[in-house]
């Protein structure tokens, strides 16, 4: 849809020329009259050159539609003139969550065709809504203009950096169910058995047990090879010094989750306020971890501080506990020293003890993801 408006200079022209063609009028003064005459002419041949020789066929795209928090992420506009005889100048914009992001278009020449390429900005984590593109073409002297609407509203999901980092610590052993460790299914050995539910491999039924007890039972098969990350996010607000650090701390939780599942290991990740709990099963395929970015993207810091649940017997293999440096560490420390390796990283600003240690539980402080991922690799993974 096109709308053709005055700009301010085309408005104000019109002011001026219609009171001087009254007052030429009423005072005979022909001079004054052709004055304002001639501007009011001129505005209208404004207005003609956006209707007739300004006539563009538009197109805008943004790529892609999902990407990191930093990373590249653009819109293209391609324009053609199908004016025959004269330039077209515009002026283009376009909406970024509310922002208005400027698009440099250049003089288009008759009949032809540009492709403009601008940077969206994705310093915010979340759902980006983007658009609609307008496009304004500028008339004769800049008195008219007409306005384009192009494209509708997209959206983009801006998921948490995906830092590097070196796995899981080796050597972890894991017992049967009970022990103060899990044991993850995958194996060959029965050490426990839990309800079906659907989705379950029907294969795994143990069907003596599901006669005896009129329900259907699956059985639980050990795998001491692969540790289970379990990584536990503080959530609340109160927690950390400013917003920019539960972004750091949201990015530790991503990329120990990512490389996490990329190795094949058994993951889940919890938030303390109870707003995310995902598990990927042994051998989760990286579609599994875009969806752990995906709920990440979207988390918001919680408000009001609850009580965390703790972590089942069966999650403490490895536990990673990520937080800010105003909360208290007490009962982090106590789910952290309930796993075989237990670690807290802590996006601390100004940290003084860099590597620590309150019994079994190693305490990592950064200032930065990627310090404190630093820190995970020379301490934690080996």
């Amino acid at each position: 849809m096109t709308r053709v408006r005055l700009t301010a200079r085309g408005a104000g022209a019109v002011l001026l020329g219609v009171p001087l063609v009254a007052v030429g009028l009423w005072w005979r003064y022909p001079g004054v009259v052709g004055l304002g005459a001639a501007l009011v002419v001129l505005v209208a041949a404004g207005v003609v050159s956006v209707l007739s020789r300004a006539q563009v066929a538009p197109k805008r795209t943004v790529r892609p539609r999902t990407v990191q928090r930093l990373g590249g992420c653009s819109g293209v506009v391609e324009l053609t003139g199908t004016s025959r005889r004269f330039p077209v100048l515009f002026d283009a914009t376009d909406q970024v969550a509310g922002t208005v992001v400027p698009v440099d278009i250049p003089l288009l020449a008759p009949g032809q065709r540009v492709k403009v390429e601008y940077a969206i900005p994705t310093h915010t984590r979340g759902l980006l809504r983007i658009g609609p593109l307008t496009v304004d073409r500028r008339g004769l002297a800049a008195l008219a203009r007409a306005r384009t609407v192009v494209g509708e509203v997209v959206e983009v999901r801006v998921v948490p950096r995906v830092l590097p980092v070196r796995g899981l610590p080796g050597g972890v052993r894991r017992g049967h169910v009970g022990a103060d460790e899990r044991v993850e299914r995958g194996g060959t050995d029965l050490v426990g058995l839990r309800e079906y539910v659907p989705g379950d491999d029907l294969r795994r039924l143990h069907w003596a047990t599901s006669a005896r007890t009129g329900t259907l039972m699956v059985r639980e098969d050990a795998d001491p090879a692969r540790p289970h990350l379990a990584v536990v996010l503080d959530d609340h607000a109160d927690g950390y010094a400013d917003a920019g650090d539960f972004e750091d701390a949201v990015e530790v939780a991503a990329s120990l989750v990512t490389v996490a599942v990329a190795e094949g290991h058994p993951v889940r990740l919890v938030s303390s306020s109870g707003a995310v709990d995902v598990e990927l099963p042994a051998g989760a395929v990286d579609a599994d971890a875009s969806v752990v970015l995906a709920v990440l993207a979207d988390l918001k810091a919680a408000g009001e501080r609850v009580a965390a649940r703790p972590l089942p017997i069966r999650d403490l293999d490895v536990v990673a506990v990520v937080c800010g440096s105003a909360v208290d560490l007490s009962a982090l420390l106590v789910e952290a020293g309930r796993a075989s390796v237990g670690v807290v990283l802590v996006v601390d600003p100004v940290p003084e003890r860099p590597v620590s240690a309150v019994g079994s539980v190693l305490v990592l402080r950064a200032a930065k993801a990627e310090a404190l991922l630093d820190a995970w690799n020379t301490a934690v993974s080996r």
